[in-house]
């Protein structure tokens, strides 16, 4: 079988094999971690609240508990997970975008490349410092008296604090050591156990949910299972789709070589943006609940309906706001004039096109004319779990039908494969697919 023969060539590549171990091992550790509770946490009362009361059953909390693995809502010390490094990363390559500094570290190549990952580690640490007493604080209203006091400077709140960053910081080194010894993608690696994690333990609940239901229950379930399938599908499409331009290289004669009067292509992504609309489309839409938090009047139109992650008015705006955030994004991360500047600079010419301005309006052009039809099917799988719920999917499974877990879940895993299938086709052996054709990773480019 082919299956077996490849998981024999795997095994025979030593450096795979032993980046394959490594990874496995630092997965176990985290996944280990992920359930040891903080000291002065009563486990017995929080999986009781877990059963009954889940804090993190909505919500950009319960995307959160889905990409910390079932830490957060476990209160382990590895509990605010790697999204305060994430959260730290996004804000300095805005910064970036706006900041001169910013634009000058990135400009200095590797030297910069350092200083700027020094600085995401200090603003990660600031974040940590906010956010791991705001998570105790959340737990105490969730917990009651079962839990030590957190309002103020006392022991169990400066030492948790401190348990929860260094146990976000070691997370962090995990997802290093796996880019650096493992399979590669290390924080988005850590990020997809966290999502798989929960995977298994949904499935299993849909699956009793409905046997214990009348009325072809188990047809409804594989009928589930068949339209995740086709979920996946459009994700990956959606994940690997690329419009490729032609670009003609001049010819150039240096001595007795010759340069240039080839053909490649520039691919351009469908959705450039990936998950990052999702996340600022979700962060945004999260603000409500502060606001009637602060309100006397919790039941009120504006409360029902935003509020309410599987109504009208919550979709039409979360699918406006991701649409708005993909181009916003992708505006940041392509730039047409310096693509052009580069082109130039290397005699390659976009054949019809003039080079300079009007090779940037062209790909400019371009550029928005893909990003539409990626925002609208974006923001469509990020509202297919609202769908699902509506249609009687549990909470949990309904989860896995769309959004950033879907994404990034599809996104990863064929970006790991590409990684395995470049050591196999560098090595002389065949690739993962029968068809001769090449796993594509998030890039849009093939594994060779």
């Amino acid at each position: 079988m082919k299956f077996i023969e490849t998981c024999k060539n795997i095994w025979k590549i030593e450096d795979l094999r032993s980046r394959l171990l490594t990874t496995l091992l630092f997965v176990l550790i985290y996944r280990f971690g992920s359930f040891i509770v903080l000291p002065g946490v009563d486990a017995s009362v929080l999986e009781e609240l877990s059963s009954t009361h889940d804090q993190t059953r909505g919500g950009l909390l319960a995307l959160l508990d889905m990409f910390s693995g079932g830490a957060f809502s476990n209160a382990s010390i590895f509990a605010l997970g790697i999204m305060p490094y994430i959260s730290a990363s996004i804000i300095v390559q805005l910064l970036g975008i706006a900041v001169p500094y910013f634009q000058r570290l990135q400009k200095e190549g590797e030297s910069g490349y350092r200083k700027m990952n020094q600085i995401t580690r200090y603003l990660t640490v600031a974040i940590l410092l906010f956010q791991g007493p705001s998570y105790l604080v959340n737990l105490q209203a969730q917990m009651g008296g079962a839990l030590p006091d957190t309002v103020g400077f006392n022991w169990f709140t400066i030492s948790s604090t401190l348990i929860l960053l260094a146990g976000s910081m070691f997370v962090m080194w995990l997802g290093e050591r796996i880019t650096d010894k493992g399979i590669g993608n290390g924080i988005s690696f850590i990020i997809l156990i966290g999502i798989i994690a929960r995977l298994p333990g949904a499935i299993i609940q849909e699956f009793t949910a409905r046997l214990n239901n009348a009325g072809g229950g188990l047809i409804v379930f594989l009928a589930e299972i068949v339209a995740l399938i086709l979920v996946i599908a459009v994700a990956i499409m959606l994940v690997q789709g690329t419009r490729k331009i032609p670009v003609q290289y001049a010819k150039r004669i240096v001595g007795n070589k010759q340069y240039g009067g080839v053909r490649q292509y520039i691919p351009l992504k469908v959705n450039a943006a990936n998950v990052m609309p999702i996340i600022f489309a979700q962060a945004i839409m999260f603000i409500p609940l502060a606001f009637v938090g602060f309100s006397s009047d919790g039941s009120g139109w504006f409360a029902r309906n935003f509020l309410n992650n599987t109504g009208v008015w919550y979709n039409v705006v979360f699918a406006l706001l991701i649409i708005v955030f993909t181009y916003f994004y992708t505006a940041i991360i392509i730039n047409p004039q310096q693509i052009a500047e580069n082109l130039k600079l290397n005699n390659g010419f976009i054949p019809g096109v003039k080079p300079g301005k009007k090779t940037a309006e062209y790909i400019d052009d371009i550029m928005s004319k893909i990003t539409l039809p990626g925002s609208i099917f974006l923001a469509i799988v990020a509202i297919l779990p609202a769908f699902a719920q509506v249609l009687g999917v549990s909470q949990g499974f309904a989860q896995f039908f769309g959004g950033t877990s879907l994404l990034i879940m599809v996104g990863v895993i064929l970006d790991t494969l590409q990684q395995i299938e470049s050591h196999l086709l560098m090595r002389h052996y065949d690739g993962l697919l029968d068809s001769g054709s090449r796993i594509k990773g998030r890039t849009g480019v093939s594994a060779y």
